[in-house]
Formats: structure tokens, C-alpha cells, sequence
């Protein structure tokens, strides 16, 4: 509970309500507790060299664009040798950079000039499997059963008659078994091995002290070569339960799609993660504490761990970031809120003191590269239930709405205490390609589903930079890896740069606002007087600062209070100055 007098309830002028004060103000100043990351997946921001794919180069050429928006950091996605399988996040080899998209020589680079402008960099590791062609799993495969190499990974002999069944009924998160058989050294079929994801995606096996041993030594690696911290994927998955035994529900990424989470259980009382087999089990909680020894080891807070954790209940989320664990997590209950007002004061309420309990701040997002951009999903009725992937032949989102939705959100979001990620483009308003054809697909989401899920290719398309340029000027050719819909020369960078209203102005304001106020930092509370689908809640800055942020969700507009100044809104205001709907604003009391 932050220390604020209650402000007695009159028509111009709200209440503050401090029983339900959400935080209290954060004095700490370290970077990482407030910043603002964003996202960069390498193959689709920037091609230096006509090839079609975005490059480390291209990345290098393009940073000031974040100084002009504003940011902290960039979080880079995978960029390691990998046969791509899964666009990268199967590694074949965790200490070089895959020849698409340049040398150590350009991460070198890249990390330089992006200090140079005072821009730190994370970069995605994936600690719980490897690519099938990375040289551990080649010796495994080499070696044959009993072997040393195959203990490094799930290697388990199959059930039935000349085990041609599964060591166990797991699912793969992308469809099928968890499971793949070998063919052994002398032809004949063999034992098999563990994969949640793609059979090409082998699961390592963390009981084994070499595999802690090379994470341990690919964190130094990195960090010796300047890099400022790591955002680790399916950190909830390293740890398998004892046995590995047969688990009767999908083995599923909680929260990949409304279908996904209807099988823990009840889509009304999530399942606590921990009781599957495959996530969240309390041995990862040893992993991190050895590795933010290592991080701490080059300068304490300044280098960062960030958890990619679908975990349920919120109370075992935060456990990722305890004081000697990870930095940050993901808050991914905020992103699958939908664009109800009460949902979403509930959301922000528990995951802000389930963060306070552990002493973390959350960390706020909206968008990235696994799930239907905010300007799309919210382009649809509240409540709709959310897709992994939208096609031509699916119901299309209204564009207009969804993006005056989305910039509302974003503009809430960023009113919030704590850290916050904006996944590359979204401060274009970019929606997904909805309309890609099938045949242009490469998820492996799509492929192994039978195009039953069309997976995640929409909100990956590459940036565009200049509308009337070649590839809307993502490369010097106008070829694309993933074809850009006609749509995206309209939200092209070039087209929004010093445009008042513009969505790129709309996110440098909010973030100069934002660090210049200490919203990152600040208390929060919710204020009363309001209609139930409104969010209205006041943020009090370190230096001072009471700022009141309005969320209208509800169809009537919603008048400010007498006595305060418009700081930034994500919308425009009627003839009145009131808030119409779908629009978040920023207001100072004078």
C-alpha cells in the first residue's frame, strides 16, 4: 500500500479509492525494472543484402529508429546456425551466427553500435532442446543405446512388441507425438527420443550435469562479448517430472489458443502447470538460480535473464523471478485478457501483487512473434475466440477498430509500473496478413497440423520501411521470405514518421511521457466514479507526478475531470473534450 491521502468523491473530480491501491512506488532505479524492450526478429526487420531475409547488418542499419522511438533495449530473436525447422529457435550451434543472417563479426557489430546509442541488447537462448543437427545429438544418434552421448538427451526404448509404440502418450505442441524413433547404426528401427516441439527440436535432458555445465558456458560466452542479457525460451520446460509418465491431457503451451486451454481441465479454473509432467517443475528453479550467479558474476543487475513462462496460477509465475532467479517474466495473463474492462482491472490487480510478493516488478505485452498481432485480435468482438493464425477464408477482423483497440491497449499498458516489451512493428499499428496463401506458409504449427492451425506466419511478415520502394523498402530487392500484404505500404514507417496522430508518434510520446514522468516506477491506484467498463486508475511518479489514465471500453464517451491537463491520448477527444470509446488518455492534475 503506497502512503496517499483519499481525495473526497465529487462530480469533477474522482476518488481514489486506497483500499485497493494496486503498487506501491518502486525505488529502485535499476534499468531493467522499468525499461522499455523491443523485439526484433532478425529474418523479417531488415535484408542488407537482396536475398529476401532480414540480416544482422540490416538490423545494425535501421537501430536509430528505436532511439527515435524512444526505447531501452532490443531483444534479438534467434540468430544461431539451425536448419530453421522452426525459423531458429532449433539451434544447431549456440556459439556463432547462421551464415543468413551474417557473422559473429556483424553481432560484434551490432552490439557496438547499438551501445552507441545507449540501447542494450538481449538476445533469445533456448535452453530446453537443440536442433537434431547439432553435434551432441549427431553423436547421440552415432553412439547408439546406453551410450554416454544419448544420456545428454530423452532417449527411452518403446513399449509393445519390438517397442514400436511411444515410451509414453505425450503430445508435441505442434501436433502429434512427442516422440520420434531412430534408425540405428545396423538399419534396424531404434529407440526413440523426446521432442515437445518438431521431431526436429530434441529435448535436452537437464538431470544431466553436462548439459548445466554448456548452458553455463554459452551465458560467459555471450556475455563476454558484451551482450547485456538473455531471454530464455520455454523456461518452464526444461525439467521433466521423474519417470517421464503418461499425462491424458495435450501437451500444450498454456494459452496457445482458446481450443489449447480448454483441455487443462476447465477453461474457468486454470490448472495449476506444475501437475503436467512437462512444465513448470520446481527443479528449473535451481537452473536460474545458478544462472543469475553467472550473470551477477559480470556487474549484478545490469545483465538480465527474462522468462518466456506460460505458467498458471500467477503465484508460481512469480517464482521465476524471485531475488536470486530470473529478472523478469513475461506477463502473458495481460496479453490474453480481452478488451473487457473489468477483466482487464483484475488482470493488472493480481499480476501486480503477485509481483510484489517476490519484490519484482511485472512485465507488460501485448504482441510478439508467437501470437495474432493486438491490432488484429482486437479487431474482432470482445470475447472472440482467439486464433493461432488467421487465413483468407477465416472472419476478417475490422482493421479500423482493431487498431484504434490496439493503440488504447498499448497506451494503458504503458501506464503500468514495471517493465514492458513492443513486439517490431506494432508501433506502425501493423495488423497480421490475414490473407497469406497457404502455399506461402512455413510454421511448423501449419505443416504438422495438416493446416489445421495456420500458425504464426501472419504476424512475422517483414517490416515495411517506405511504401513506395521495392519490399516497401525492407532490402534492396523486392523480394520478401514471407509475401507483405498490399495493406502494409499504408503503415510503412515513412508514411507516419513526424505525422501528427500517426501510431509511430503516438508510441514516442507515450514513451517520452512515460520516462519522463517515471510511469515505470510508479504507484498505482485504482480511482472510483466511474462506469464498470471503464479502467481509470492514478499513477503517482517518484518525482511527484499524479497522472490519471482513463480506459474507455464502453460505448458512451466518458468526461474527464475539471482541473486536469491531457498529457497524450490514444485517440482523439470529442467536441467536449470527453474520452470516446476504445480510447486511453493521459491526464495530469494541475
Amino acid at each position: 500500500m503506497r502512503n496517499h491521502d483519499p481525495v473526497t468523491r465529487t462530480a469533477s473530480h474522482p476518488a481514489i479509492r486506497p483500499e485497493v491501491a494496486l503498487h506501491p512506488v518502486d525505488d529502485n532505479d535499476t534499468w531493467w525494472r522499468s525499461a522499455v524492450i523491443y523485439q526484433i526478429y532478425p529474418r523479417s526487420w531488415a535484408d542488407s543484402d537482396g536475398d529476401g531475409m532480414g540480416d544482422l547488418p540490416g538490423i545494425t542499419a535501421r537501430l536509430e529508429h528505436l532511439t527515435y522511438l524512444g526505447a531501452d533495449a532490443i531483444w534479438l530473436s534467434p540468430f544461431y546456425p539451425s536448419p530453421q525447422a522452426d525459423a531458429g529457435y532449433d539451434v544447431a550451434d549456440y556459439r556463432d551466427v547462421d551464415p543468413r543472417f551474417g557473422t559473429l563479426a556483424d553481432a560484434d557489430a551490432l552490439v557496438a553500435r547499438a551501445h552507441e546509442l545507449r540501447l542494450k541488447v538481449i538476445v533469445d537462448l533456448v535452453p530446453n532442446h537443440s536442433s537434431d543437427e547439432h553435434a551432441w545429438f549427431r553423436a547421440a544418434l552415432a553412439a547408439g543405446p546406453g551410450s554416454p552421448e544419448r544420456e545428454r538427451y530423452h532417449f527411452r526404448d518403446g513399449k509393445g512388441r519390438r517397442g514400436t509404440k511411444p515410451p509414453n502418450n505425450w503430445e508435441s505442441v505442434f501436433g502429434g507425438t512427442a516422440w520420434t524413433r531412430v534408425t540405428e547404426r545396423d538399419g534396424r528401427p531404434g529407440q526413440w527420443y523426446l521432442h515437445l516441439f518438431d521431431p526436429k527440436q530434441p529435448d535436452f535432458n537437464w538431470d544431466h550435469q553436462q548439459v548445466r555445465a554448456e548452458f553455463e558456458s554459452v551465458l560467459r560466452f555471450w556475455l563476454d562479448r558484451g551482450i547485456d542479457g538473455f531471454r530464455v525460451d520455454v523456461a518452464h520446460g526444461l525439467v521433466k517430472k521423474p519417470g517421464l509418465p503418461d499425462w491424458s491431457r495435450r501437451t500444450n503451451m498454456l494459452g496457445d489458443t482458446e481450443e489449447a486451454a480448454a483441455h487443462v481441465l476447465d477453461a474457468t479454473e486454470p490448472q495449476p502447470t506444475h501437475l503436467s509432467p512437462c512444465w513448470d517443475q520446481d527443479g528449473v528453479h535451481e537452473i536460474y538460480r545458478s544462472w543469475r550467479a553467472v550473470l551477477d558474476s559480470y556487474g549484478g543487475p545490469d545483465r538480465i535473464l527474462c522468462a518466456e513462462a506460460w505458467v498458471e496460477p500467477p503465484e508460481r509465475a512469480v517464482l521465476y523471478t524471485r531475488p536470486d532467479e530470473m529478472h523478469q517474466a513475461f506477463n502473458f495473463d495481460f496479453l490474453l485478457t480481452p478488451w473487457i474492462a473489468q477483466d482487464l482491472v483484475a488482470v493488472i490487480q493480481q499480476s501486480l501483487a503477485a509481483a510484489d510478493s517476490v519484490g519484482a516488478p511485472s512485465t507488460w505485452v501485448l504482441s510478439n512473434h508467437d501470437v495474432v498481432r493486438h491490432a488484429t485480435r482486437l479487431g474482432y468482438a470482445p470475447g472472440t475466440k482467439r486464433r493461432n493464425g488467421i487465413g483468407a477464408d477465416d472472419p476478417q477482423p475490422d482493421r479500423k477498430v482493431g487498431l484504434k483497440r490496439a493503440r488504447a491497449a498499448t497506451a494503458l499498458m504503458l501506464a503500468l509500473p514495471g517493465g514492458a516489451y513492443l513486439y517490431q512493428g506494432e508501433e506502425l499499428g501493423l495488423p497480421d496478413s490475414t490473407t497469406m496463401p497457404d502455399e506461402a506458409r512455413q510454421d511448423p504449427t501449419y505443416l504438422r497440423s495438416g493446416g489445421a492451425e495456420l500458425g504464426r506466419d501472419g504476424c512475422r511478415v517483414p517490416m515495411p520501411w517506405a511504401r513506395d520502394a521495392p519490399g516497401f523498402g525492407f532490402g534492396p530487392s523486392a523480394g520478401t521470405w514471407l509475401p507483405q500484404p498490399e495493406v502494409y505500404g499504408a503503415y510503412a514507417a515513412d508514411q507516419q514518421r513526424g505525422v501528427a496522430d500517426s501510431t509511430l508518434e503516438l508510441y514516442r510520446t507515450l514513451l517520452r511521457v512515460r520516462r519522463e514522468l517515471g510511469l515505470g516506477r510508479a504507484s498505482l491506484a485504482l480511482v472510483d466514479g466511474y462506469a464498470a467498463d471503464v479502467v481509470a486508475l492514478e499513477a503517482v511518479g517518484p518525482g511527484g507526478a499524479r497522472v490519471l489514465v482513463v480506459a474507455n471500453l464502453g460505448t458512451a464517451a466518458v468526461q474527464l475531470p475539471e482541473g486536469v491537463e491531457v498529457l497524450v491520448t490514444s485517440g482523439r477527444l470529442d467536441g467536449g473534450g470527453a474520452v470516446p470509446t476504445d480510447t486511453t488518455v493521459w491526464a495530469r492534475w494541475r
